[in-house]
């Protein structure tokens, strides 16, 4: 092949290539996503004011029925001394029945017009739940489920209690840890029964449960020696040690197994009932930490109180006792009727009744250091 025929390869070959550099590079394919819109309505709005009118009064079943029964029908304890008990006249006394008192003069200005229903404790929440009952004020403690699951509500706690175990001085028990294989008396169909069982196995010890269906009949046999440890909440165990042959001869260990708060128990379904019951419970509380008393409460009702709280309280500003269905000076007539929480306290639970002492407890007022602690009247 002659030398020039091979230059004029060459310079072709150049050519071709300098012509394929100058072509545009294929196109980028890419994945373009389609998003649908849609048209957006923009709606003006404007404040509208309403109005409630200022008569609105919801209206209490429950506490019309009561009226027209011409009494309060109160689910009570019979043999607990200082919250339910039978005295030598028959007539029941105790911090729990005076609630039942207040409520019966809120709605009657009559502390005496209340039938007192006493019930065990396996028969309470079914008086409840038959209407056997307008309340239950019976050292019942405030649980998950008896709330939710019995259809019941609870008011505000009227004692903070916790489980203990009474026990004979001469046993050699100083706590719990003592009594592996032990007898113990105890009430059926309560939150006790339970408690005892946990706080035994949580201690690896073992017991003897002996049950019985009342409180009085549960203190008997543990007096006649049937059992060696009485179990109950702590506030009933100091009642019914008085009732023994000889009560200097027991102590109450201390340890506390449980949390027992009590208070008034009601069906549920009537949301006024509920507000009444528990106002005239916090009512009581109130009166106290205002030093409104028994004794004074007429005169402060009949003057022109500084304190703002202490005018609504006794009915001197405001319609709360309308709202409730009730007199203007409903909680006039109940503290003159029972006294404030603390002279119910007093007269049931204080020196010269079983002595449960009140200073440094969690039954104390708020401002002592304990937990009563009343929502303001307002």
């Amino acid at each position: 092949m002659s030398r020039k025929f091979t230059l004029f390869l060459v310079a072709t070959l150049i050519l071709v290539l300098a012509l394929s550099a100058c072509q545009p590079a294929e196109p980028e394919v890419r994945e373009v996503k389609v998003v649908e819109t849609q048209e957006v309505r923009v709606v003006e709005t404007q404040e509208v004011q309403v109005n409630v009118p200022v008569e609105l009064q919801m209206e209490s079943e429950r506490l019309a029925a009561i009226k027209a029964n011409g009494v309060l029908r109160c689910g009570v304890n019979s043999g607990v001394p200082g919250f339910g008990f039978l005295n030598e006249e028959g007539d029941f006394v105790g911090f729990d029945v005076d609630f039942c008192r207040a409520l019966a003069t809120a709605i009657f200005n009559n502390p005496d017009a209340v039938e007192f229903r006493p019930l065990t404790a396996a028969e309470r929440f079914t008086a409840l739940q038959t209407n056997e009952i307008d309340v239950l004020i019976r050292n019942t403690t405030w649980t998950f489920t008896r709330d939710v699951e019995l259809g019941t509500d609870f008011g505000p706690t009227t004692f903070y209690d916790g489980q203990g175990m009474m026990v004979r001085r001469d046993s050699g028990f100083g706590s719990l840890n003592d009594m592996d294989g032990a007898t113990v008396c105890v009430l059926s169909g309560t939150t006790t029964e339970l408690n005892l069982a946990d706080a035994f196995a949580s201690r690896g010890i073992s017991y003897t449960p002996l049950v019985f269906d009342k409180s009085d009949e549960t203190a008997a046999a543990y007096d006649q020696g049937r059992c060696d440890g009485l179990t109950s909440d702590k506030s009933q165990l100091a009642g019914l040690k008085t009732t023994l042959s000889d009560p200097a001869a027991h102590l109450i260990l201390p340890e506390t197994m449980s949390k027992e708060p009590l208070g008034p128990v009601w069906a549920h379904g009537d949301q006024q009932w509920g507000d009444m019951v528990r106002w005239v419970v916090n009512g009581l509380m109130i009166a106290e930490e205002k030093g409104i008393t028994a004794a004074n409460v007429a005169e402060k009702a009949a003057g022109a109180p500084e304190d703002p709280e202490v005018a609504r309280l006794l009915g001197l500003e405001g319609e709360y006792g309308q709202l409730l269905g009730l007199d203007p000076d409903f909680m006039v007539n109940v503290i003159s009727a029972v006294g404030n929480y603390g002279e119910i306290y007093e007269r049931h639970l204080g020196p010269d009744g079983t002595d449960i002492p009140r200073e440094g407890s969690f039954n104390a007022l708020a401002s002592d250091g304990g937990l009563i602690y009343p929502q303001p009247w307002r």
